[in-house]
């Protein structure tokens, strides 16, 4: 018996640098959003252990794998015997500042505890999501939210106004570890996401579109995202901004014939080009 999964991506509308812990953790203040862009991930629940499999050389299969791990985790936690093959088919790319790994370890728990009747809520797979990765929690919750702390202190918000986001990767992507050395050097703290909740709270999608911000964008230094974000200003975007630690790039759009002339034009230069739609939270 199989079942086929989707594991949503994430955008960062805000990326605020809110300090440092002692233990060396980043404290962020974001506004983020998941979207319409996803992984597809087969489950099979015949096979003892836990198996994963993906095609893509770059995404390892074995114990440091995301789903491997929130699998891992599941299991520990509610004490039944594992048993569950993983196939991974990567859509979202990687080193972009989307979250694929942590959107497939998400869907993985929320798909464990459906199968399993173990009827976690979303708080409980949250808590297990954060010992996967940071920004696994969002990922389970979905929709539109406030995060902080290292991410993993939500606070859901009201769906943004509808819009079609272009989301565009150069070739070069970023490494999280060195850009976040280059934030702890740069001293920068931003207040993005003070202005974009006050924008949500308008309803209006130009006041969100011109709020978008992340402090990451200022301290990475790729020379291709400010190209990328010309771009698609003036292939008629509301506002453009990178998303996470990057290198993805992200315009933000009225109507969908808009924002399908923008992907057409970037298409010509850059491989990995996606047209997408905010989606709401998953429920309990």
């Amino acid at each position: 018996m199989s079942e086929m999964i989707s594991a949503c991506a994430k955008l960062n509308l805000t990326l605020d640098f809110a300090g440092k812990r002692e233990d060396g953790y980043h404290l962020l203040r974001m506004v983020m959003q998941s979207v319409s862009l996803c992984d597809r991930i087969r489950l099979d629940w015949e096979t003892p252990g836990i198996r994963v499999f993906c095609g893509r050389r770059d995404v390892p299969c074995g114990e440091t794998n995301t789903v491997y791990r929130a699998a891992s985790v599941f299991f520990e936690y509610s004490g039944i015997s594992p048993r569950v093959a993983a196939e991974v088919e990567k859509r979202i790319p990687s080193q972009a500042g989307m979250g694929g790994g942590s959107a497939d370890a998400a869907a993985v728990l929320r798909a464990l505890n459906r199968h399993y009747g173990t009827g976690y809520s979303a708080r409980a797979l949250c808590e297990l999501g954060v010992k996967v990765g940071a920004d696994v929690p969002f990922c389970v919750m979905g929709g539109t939210a406030l995060a902080e702390g290292i991410g993993e202190i939500l606070t859901p918000l009201e769906p943004m106004p509808h819009a079609y986001f272009v989301v565009c990767k150069p070739p070069a992507g970023v490494n999280t570890g060195k850009a976040f050395a280059l934030a702890d050097s740069s001293g920068i703290r931003g207040n993005a996401t003070r202005a974009m909740l006050a924008a949500l709270k308008s309803e209006s999608l130009r006041r969100v579109a011109e709020s978008l911000g992340n402090d990451f964008e200022r301290v990475v230094g790729l020379p291709e995202i400010a190209l990328i974000q010309t771009a698609m200003r003036g292939a008629g975007a509301l506002g453009a901004c990178m998303t996470g630690s990057g290198s993805a790039v992200f315009g933000v759009f009225e109507t969908e014939d808009a924002a399908r002339r923008c992907e057409e034009r970037l298409h010509k230069r850059y491989a990995d080009v996606f047209l997408c739609e905010p989606v709401p939270a998953y429920g309990e």
